[in-house]
């Protein structure tokens, strides 16, 4: 149990399972544990991930730009499975020495490049593609304020609201009023932007949208730790509307599914290496087969 009278110690030392839910994926250095190789497919993007809100921002952009006829973004897409350390096998780690999902490899170049953060993986499939992006200097800005944005704010919402309201082994008062009045502020600098604009940037759907609606959108659904009715969430109008027209769209139905391992079977693809795949191989139907074997 934590000291609520506890003073730092002049030199901290790591106590290997304390942390709660995710003490045993968590320490203080980085490197491999282990030596695996990582799966590669046929396709020359290679996308290894989980479909937490971070990995579901690449599927999402990736199913959005095979919607727009784009056969160079087709894609293998192998599950990264953070609870049972797979972040940390040698193979994951030489394409992300940061240990965390997503991560991508593009085949495409000689020697392949190794893409890693969410973020600098939308910019850089925006850019290989021209697609999701505005071409001005204004719309390209704009979009890249609102990317920029949800990089910097959602480890507030994840690590720090998410963490100290769903997940921290106790809980104490002081980190969950910090975050959550940080967390509705963040909320209504989106309700403010989105009450004259269609889209987190303008009138054009970008990657802005794709970067934050699997964290906020999923935070307003209560899809998200479950906190919806504790923000007050139905009172930010604006950032629902656009919420629900996101979550419309088929590429982003689709993107949800990949690396999904966890809840409805019907919406779990654990791998994704074909569009046939969403009709072909979810989890119920494999199971099935396997049930009929």
């Amino acid at each position: 149990m934590s000291d609520p009278t506890y003073t730092p110690p002049k030199v901290w030392t790591w106590e290997q399972g304390n942390g709660g839910q995710f003490a045993n994926i968590n320490r203080p250095i980085a490197g491999p544990t282990h030596d695996k190789d990582l799966p590669v497919g046929k396709h020359l993007l290679q996308l290894y991930s989980l479909a937490t809100p971070n990995g579901v921002k690449v599927t999402v952009m990736l199913e959005e730009l095979i919607e727009k006829g784009i056969e160079g973004a087709e894609y293998d897409a192998y599950p990264i499975r953070i609870m049972e350390g797979d972040q940390f096998g040698s193979g994951f780690v030489g394409v992300n020495p940061n240990s965390k999902i997503p991560a991508l490899l593009d085949r495409s170049e000689d020697p392949a490049i190794r893409v890693f953060e969410s973020g600098s993986i939308m910019l850089y499939l925006a850019e290989k593609f021209g697609a999701f992006l505005p071409s001005d200097v204004h719309g390209r800005t704009e979009t890249m304020n609102w990317l920029f944005w949800q990089m910097a704010s959602a480890p507030i919402l994840g690590g720090g609201f998410g963490h100290f309201y769903a997940y921290a082994p106790e809980k104490f008062q002081y980190p969950i009023d910090r975050y959550t009045m940080e967390v509705k502020r963040q909320l209504d600098v989106l309700d403010r932007q989105l009450a004259n604009n269609r889209y987190i940037a303008g009138d054009e759907y970008t990657i802005a949208d794709m970067a934050i609606w699997p964290w906020y959108g999923a935070l307003v659904k209560n899809v998200v730790y479950e906190a919806a009715e504790f923000l007050e969430a139905h009172t930010y109008t604006n950032v629902n509307r656009w919420a629900e027209d996101i979550a419309k769209r088929p590429a982003v139905k689709r993107g949800r599914m990949v690396n999904r391992t966890w809840g409805d079977p019907t919406e779990q693809l654990h791998e994704r290496h074909d569009a046939s795949d969403f009709e072909l191989r979810t989890q119920d139907k494999l199971e099935a087969e396997e049930g009929h074997a």
